[in-house]
């Protein structure tokens, strides 16, 4: 009776020991889409290496684009990702769950209003009455905003078509739509493969820039994780800034995009991760006032509560 008593015990104590050591074994869960400077830490795992010693793995989960993405981040499937500029006005809108993180510079010529090459299409004004896919609440959705507003128009003088790049890519070959709203190297693609006109790009209309962002519980509770990731995220940025032609070539498997059409992807955008300063927040809040009065968002936002004060 001894023996079977102390048996029992020996095994209560390493099931707890087991069960204290799963515990404290943590995951940092990050979203990514398909291209972008997370994809290619993702691929080079320096990341994993600098926090094991922290008893941290982490798991990578691709989405379609940034409102998928943040989606998920708000619901709590993820604590960290990337997006444009757009989606987290209608993440904040929705659901007071993230902060922002850091920022890329501004990359305007990376996205675009796309139409077929023979389109009789010549000008924004064009696009009134016209069907224009788009992916709801990405970057592109306030390019689009800001072209019509250029020409005179708003969002209720054109057909929205909301669709996600693959799907949107299939319906612009098809005619389905008139024109395409759209992000690299989704872009860059479609230019390469179906000789599309662009109608107009960011320039002078949309800033584009890539945010980094977490989750609140996650800037709460381990805000060594974010600086650890910001860190390793602007290392492995500096090293692409230098190296586009490898970057190509690392994602080319990946993204399932020849190498030169990446290049040309990679050319335009902006390298160099910083703090989000208030110029940065000052245009982001640009775009949400700009959402609200046009009815995008259901209530006004002040960007700058969803400001991650790092610490010193």
């Amino acid at each position: 009776m001894r023996f079977k008593l102390v048996a029992a015990t020996l095994l209560g104590l390493a099931g707890g020991l087991a069960q204290s050591s799963a515990d404290a074994a943590e995951t940092l869960r990050i979203g990514v889409q398909k291209y972008g400077t997370l994809v290619i830490l993702a691929q080079q795992h320096t990341l994993e290496e600098r926090l094991k010693p922290l008893g941290v793995t982490v798991e990578w989960t691709e989405f379609p684009g940034g409102p998928q993405l943040l989606e998920a981040l708000s619901a709590g499937a993820i604590d960290f990702g990337t997006t444009g500029d757009a989606p987290p006005i209608f993440a904040q809108a929705a659901r007071d769950a993230l902060v922002y993180v850091a920022v890329e510079p501004a990359a305007p010529t990376g996205e675009a209003i796309l139409v077929p090459k023979d389109s009789p299409l010549r000008s924004l004004g064009d696009l009134k009455g016209k069907k224009v896919a788009l992916n709801k609440g990405s970057n592109v959705h306030f390019l689009l905003v800001q072209a019509l507003a250029q020409a005179g128009l708003t969002p209720k003088d054109i057909t929205p078509v909301y669709l996600t790049p693959a799907d949107a890519r299939a319906a612009f070959e098809r005619g389905n739509v008139d024109a395409w709203a759209i992000w690299d190297p989704f872009l860059a693609a479609a230019q390469a493969a179906t000789q599309a006109r662009t109608l107009a790009d960011g320039t002078g209309l949309a800033t584009n820039r890539q945010f980094y962002l977490a989750s609140r519980e996650l800037a709460a509770r381990h805000p060594d994780w974010i600086q650890a990731v910001t860190q390793e995220v602007a290392k492995t940025d500096a090293w692409a800034a230098g190296h586009q032609r490898e970057v190509a070539e690392l994602l080319s498997p990946k993204t399932g995009l020849p190498v030169p059409v990446l290049e040309i992807s990679l050319a335009r955008l902006g390298y160099g991760v910083t703090p989000v300063d208030d110029a940065v927040l000052q245009s982001q809040q640009q775009i949400a006032d700009s959402f609200f009065k046009l009815g995008l968002i259901p209530k006004p936002i002040a960007v700058r509560e969803a400001a991650w004060n790092a610490p010193s």
